[in-house]
């Protein structure tokens, strides 16, 4: 466990296996500000590093890296889903040598499918498993004999296939955690399409699912294990970011109809109480099928401050506060992790003094391989600038991005996990 591995990384052009579909593999070609450069078609005055790339599944370093966090001194931590399953995840301590070959040390093993990693009061290293979060002291000589439950007994997905369970959490301004329980299904339905309701019509599943939950700090590194409900009508919330000024935001990864122009994914601001629509409504006032008109009460949910594309699958949001790219300075970015043509997307989102994203209305979105989109007539639609415009597959050159969590690092670049590619990218200067 304490033994430090040098990692691999990829230097050569990738491949498009034969029977395999198209390759995973990022080429690289000259620098982009210090490490080697991919091709990846980027915003003006910005350019797209490789800083690590797992060769085979046998290689040092994270089978599915999803979250990140950056540590003084330039090191990084980075969570390891590991697959869908329980007990194969991970978290990982990434450095560097002199030469910038990435060193892999594996601090934690047998995590069922860990995603945010955060600093929360005192300094303490927070990370989200399945269904817990707990916290660990990273500079022991085992940092597994330091590990601790905070808050444990989460829903999980022991049985159901269904991945919205996945845990995520930020803290709230005053200590308290606010945590993701997603819904574990996609619209609450039985086998024949009717919604599975209770006595009072509400669907069975709102009672402990589809929901932040607020945890109430007790100080010194302790939260109450009982919880509050802070807002619900949420089907997935892995996307969560407090601003300074306290407005908590909560992108919306909705329904997974066939349809590939519909429904579209939202960008709600919590509210205590408030309730934002799932399993009854997608977009802004649209009812599902399975639900009648009385149960759905489109007219009474709290509806989004903004529309994005439909199936981007949103699965991170920070405000950008660095000082390598003043331009984007104060805005929020969003990782687009969809495999869809609307995925593979990395936005700056204009936002006004209190966090709150600003929008457009009769407005575009891009798809791949090209072309755009109009969103529906009269309905607001997140206004910004696609940093990554061009993060399609390109054979021989590329993978289509799908970027998982973000972080600013101490030069303000803003690093990204790619989990499907097993990649960690830097987003920098040219």
């Amino acid at each position: 466990m304490r033994a430090i591995t040098r990692g691999a990384a990829l230097s050569a052009v990738a491949l498009v296996l034969a029977g395999a579909g198209p390759s995973r593999n990022y080429a690289v070609e000259g620098t982009c500000g210090g490490f080697r450069a991919t091709s990846v078609g980027m915003t003006d005055g910005a350019c797209m590093g490789l800083v690590w790339q797992g060769q085979d599944q046998g290689s040092d370093g994270p089978k599915m890296p999803r979250g990140l966090l950056a540590l003084e001194g330039g090191d990084w931590l980075v969570s390891d889903l590991g697959g869908w399953e329980a007990g194969k995840g991970g978290l990982w301590r990434l450095s560097f040598d002199r030469d910038r070959t990435p060193q892999w040390r594996k601090l934690l093993s047998g995590l069922s499918m860990p995603h945010t990693i955060a600093r929360g009061p005192g300094g303490r290293i927070y990370v989200s498993e399945m269904n817990r979060i707990l916290t660990l002291d990273i500079g022991a000589a085992d940092p597994a004999r330091t590990l601790r439950t905070v808050i444990g007994d989460l829903p999980d997905n022991r049985l159901h296939d269904n991945r919205h369970p996945l845990s995520s959490f930020v803290f709230d301004t005053n200590g308290d955690l606010l945590v993701n329980v997603g819904a574990p299904s996609d619209r609450c339905l039985d086998r024949q399409g009717r919604g599975r309701a209770d006595a009072r019509g509400r669907c069975v599943e709102e009672a402990q699912t589809g929901q932040v939950r607020r945890h109430a700090y007790l100080g010194d590194g302790r939260w109450a294990e009982d919880s509050t409900v802070f807002a619900s009508g949420l089907r997935n919330s892995i996307a969560l970011v407090r601003h300074s000024s306290g407005t908590i935001l909560q992108a919306e990864n909705s329904v997974d109809l066939n349809d590939p122009a519909h429904p579209f994914e939202e960008v709600n601001v919590l509210r205590q109480g408030g309730h934002y629509g799932w399993p009854y409504c997608v977009d802004m006032q649209t009812p599902l099928p399975g639900w009648s008109a009385a149960q759905s009460r489109c007219n009474q949910r709290d509806k989004p401050v903004a529309l994005m594309p439909p199936h981007a699958a949103p699965l991170d949001m920070l405000y950008y506060s660095g000082a390598m790219f003043p331009e984007w300075r104060g805005r929020l970015l969003m990782t687009w992790h969809g495999y869809r043509r609307t995925g593979g997307r990395i936005m700056a989102v204009e936002v006004d003094e209190a966090g709150v994203p600003l929008s457009d209305t009769n407005g575009y979105y891009a798809i791949y391989p090209r072309g755009a989109l109009r969103y529906p007539a009269n309905t607001p639609s997140v206004r910004g600038k696609i940093i990554t415009p061009r993060w399609d597959n390109v054979a021989g050159q590329h993978p289509r991005g799908t970027p998982v969590v973000m972080a600013v690092a101490a030069d303000g670049s803003i690093w990204v996990t790619d989990d499907k590619s097993r990649a960690i990218l830097r987003i920098a200067r040219p």
